[in-house]
């Protein structure tokens, strides 16, 4: 693994507005991308894990370009991603490709395979018209789909077929790191089985690098080599994932794993009234204290900063890392 990452997020911001009145006027903001740096190193996988509404599909949006961010740098190969512009934001497009959620959306039914897989290609002179047939046959025999199906359209394949042919895709323009944004909390659990062990022989045989987002904590342990914990816009614990898992620090880590279903386990009882988590208002201190039974006025009132615990390789951002066991 190089030294220096592939990938680099500082202090990165996003930012929505929200509009009331009849003037639309500015009356708060969704801070769903809250001051978060992360680093991507080549061949490694980063798992960003939290639930819904946490940002992390918002960070991968704003590493793809595809949201405006409001401040901070993103950091491809050195280069800052939001100066870049005309070919040289053409080559980060080809470097950094996705696989998203729902295949049934994000592949276009009025498109036959060839055409999905083969699009970007052409657009970059990686193929011609003559070459695409094979060029594309190949790419759907590395995710494991025969090469006879490039004249069929996406409605006659299963959900875990299309979303190989997603990954096909991705991987047409040869890119150096992969967003996985949800790419099988779609499928079904002997699918989902199957596409991570594709992902994981992917990454050996093309040395790839995977951004890898989820909701779920048990498919992270399956495939990252470090995780993110995000809540609320803010990371609040990150690791490899042995010392994550085994020693997580911050209360909301261990709920996360408390809520992975293990055979022969009872689900945990959890009698506490649900509690209403808005973005839009500013949040004092940690975000996590209306929720944390340790929450204490210093909890409240200040902000814990994402700090180095016993190993420097793994971080937390609560006051009370050191008690909480």
């Amino acid at each position: 693994m190089s030294c220096e990452p592939l990938l680099s997020t500082r202090n990165l911001k996003t930012w929505f507005p929200v509009k009331k009145g009849v003037f639309a006027r500015t009356v708060g903001y969704v801070r769903a991308v809250d001051d978060v740096s992360i680093d991507i190193f080549n061949g490694e996988t980063l798992g960003v894990v939290g639930e819904s509404g946490c940002g992390k599909s918002t960070l991968a949006r704003t590493i793809l370009k595809l949201e405006k961010a409001r401040s901070g740098s993103i950091l491809i190969n050195g280069k800052d991603l939001l100066s870049l512009h005309g070919s040289e934001l053409k080559e980060f497009r080809r470097s950094v490709q996705v696989v998203f959620q729902n295949p049934h959306a994000s592949l276009n039914p009025r498109h036959t395979v060839l055409e999905l897989i083969t699009e970007a290609m052409l657009a970059y002179g990686l193929t011609t018209r003559e070459t695409r047939h094979a060029d594309a046959g190949k790419l759907l025999n590395d995710v494991g789909m025969p090469d006879d199906v490039l004249d069929r359209y996406p409605h006659e394949f299963s959900g875990g077929q299309r979303q190989r042919i997603s990954i096909a895709r991705a991987l047409s323009l040869s890119p150096k790191l992969l967003i996985c944004d949800e790419a099988v909390s779609a499928l079904d659990l002997s699918v989902r089985a199957q596409v991570l062990n594709l992902l994981e022989e992917l990454k050996q045989k093309r040395n790839l690098s995977y951004l890898f987002i989820t909701h779920d904590i048990g498919v992270v342990e399956h495939i990252s080599d470090r995780i993110a914990v995000m809540y609320l816009g803010k990371i609040v614990e990150t690791g490899t994932t042995a010392t994550v898992l085994e020693t997580p620090a911050h209360p909301y880590t261990r709920l996360l794993i408390r809520a992975v279903p293990r055979i022969g386990t009872p689900l945990p009882a959890d009698d506490s009234a649900p509690i209403e988590v808005s973005q839009t208002k500013m949040i004092t201190g940690c975000p996590f204290a209306p929720r944390c039974p340790l929450a204490d006025d210093n909890c409240r009132t200040n902000t814990p900063p994402l700090e180095d615990l016993e190993s420097t390789k793994h971080q937390c951002a609560c006051f009370k890392a050191n008690v909480t066991k």
